[in-house]
């Protein structure tokens, strides 16, 4: 991409929208950070405008519902959550294909559990199966399944799968620094996405402009929350005696409200096209080894 070329993001007030905003920076690349103050982008016919006035190269969505301090916030908000998660992706499917933009959404894996049934992990062509037709699931991971069965058939569109994002700055939205602050834990097994290289290859699949679709933009591998606790003792960052739950029915007797996604992901599609993205312990390594506050 030329940095003569616009893009308009949404929701980058967010965790992720913040690393669109640094990313585009750094590159030189003229964008336009709409706010709903500004545009009330959950109406379409106010985004169309928008985008025929601006006429974008691109549109970045990272708007959306997730609950503080996590989705046990979204079995409060069901309206808000769905709106954000399910009903918003196909108002902004409307507004670009009246308009012609090429568009990505920044999707989640927690539309899984588990593992496949072969023991790999799972494709971005497999159903889901912790959305509200493959129940019990959290009302977010349900929210999310459905926005991406509001896209299954888009055109021009990228739909970007994030999976429990970390980096070396400490924030209560990093999965570092949660691991760090929460009293007990509960082991499992998960993919994950380090913060900067999920924006940077999210920015390649439209760069390089590789077939649109669906792409699980995760590190390689997997982890667990004992090994990702022993990175984290290992470092020298905290030293802290952690403590796990005994079992699934503890933690949900005692800390969450809903059930919680734990899956395993391949991140092969978007290796194939040539976006390489670091394995996830080796990028858990580098950030906690500059692990650093913000100012």
């Amino acid at each position: 991409m030329s940095k003569a070329q616009k893009i308009i993001l949404l929701g980058g007030t967010g965790y992720v929208g913040q690393a669109f905003q640094r990313l585009l920076t750094v590159s030189g690349v003229e964008f336009q950070n709409v706010s709903r103050s500004e545009v009330d982008y959950t109406r379409v016919e106010q985004l169309s405008s928008l985008l025929a006035a601006a006429r974008p190269d691109f549109l970045i969505n990272c708007a959306g519902y997730t609950g503080k301090p996590n989705v046990d916030a979204c079995e409060l908000h069901k309206p808000e959550t769905l709106m954000g998660n399910s009903v918003l992706p196909g108002i902004i499917r409307q507004a670009c294909e009246e308009n012609s933009v090429v568009w990505g959404h920044v999707s989640s894996g927690c539309i899984y559990t588990g593992r496949r049934a072969d023991g790999g992990g799972f494709i971005e062509t497999d159903e889901p199966n912790f959305c509200f037709r493959r129940p019990p699931c959290s009302f977010y991971s349900g929210s999310k399944a459905l926005g991406e069965e509001v896209l299954a058939d888009a055109d021009r569109c990228y739909l970007w799968r994030l999976r429990i994002p970390f980096s070396e700055v400490n924030s209560p939205r990093n999965y570092l620094t949660k691991v760090m602050t929460y009293q007990k834990l509960l082991e499992a097994e998960n993919s994950m996405s380090q913060l900067d290289e999920f924006v940077r290859a999210c920015w390649e699949t439209m760069a390089l402009r590789v077939p649109f679709g669906i792409y699980n933009v995760t590190q390689p591998g997997s982890v667990t929350t004992s090994e990702v606790c022993k990175l984290i003792t290992d470092s020298g960052v905290c030293k802290k005696d952690f403590q796990f739950f005994a079992n699934e029915d503890e933690f949900m007797q005692i800390a969450a409200k809903t059930p919680r996604s734990n899956c395993v992901m391949d991140s092969g599609k978007l290796l194939a096209t040539g976006i390489k993205m670091t394995p996830v312990v080796e990028a858990m390594e580098r950030a906690l080894k500059h692990w650093k506050s913000l100012a």
